[in-house]
């Protein structure tokens, strides 16, 4: 696979996630490998219908979820996204959130993804947001930081 087509790839993969829509996960499904694998700071499943049951259940978790591409590169193996993902939380409140995040992507010879790893801070994006946990882990995060 070229690096042209590995771009052709990604443009297309990136178009796909913004597009992102519950009547839509066949067309997701379109560029998965069968035994894709998927990671995330909440998620590591292995094989195309794991990876569509974690965005099924997303569409069930959130609230006019959406992916908005900020920018894309391609690297020597993988390829990469950089995104904004907002939607509002359902339980809980209905709370507003939004994740800024990067994901690795690797496709095979056939364009298919064959791994896709999300890199986001979990801690601060999510978990900060609750009464108890936020308060908590910006304490712990000062220990951590050479300004005080």
């Amino acid at each position: 696979m070229t690096v042209t087509d590995r771009a052709a790839a990604l443009a297309a993969y990136a178009i796909c996630f913004e597009e992102l829509r519950p009547d839509r996960l066949e067309t997701l499904s379109a560029f998965l490998a069968e035994d894709v694998r998927f990671r995330d700071p909440f998620s590591d499943v292995q094989g195309r219908q794991a990876v569509l049951g974690i965005f099924s259940h997303m569409f069930e978790a959130m609230e006019d979820p959406v992916f908005v591409v900020l920018d894309r590169a391609i690297g020597g193996e993988a390829c990469y996204l950089k995104w904004r993902f907002s939607g509002c939380v359902r339980a809980g409140g209905r709370r507003q959130v939004e994740i800024t995040g990067m994901s690795e992507v690797v496709f095979d010879e056939n364009e298919r993804v064959v791994s896709h790893v999300d890199h986001w801070d979990a801690a601060s994006q999510v978990f900060g947001m609750f009464p108890v946990l936020g308060p908590l882990l910006r304490w712990l995060g000062r220990g951590f930081s050479p300004v005080r």
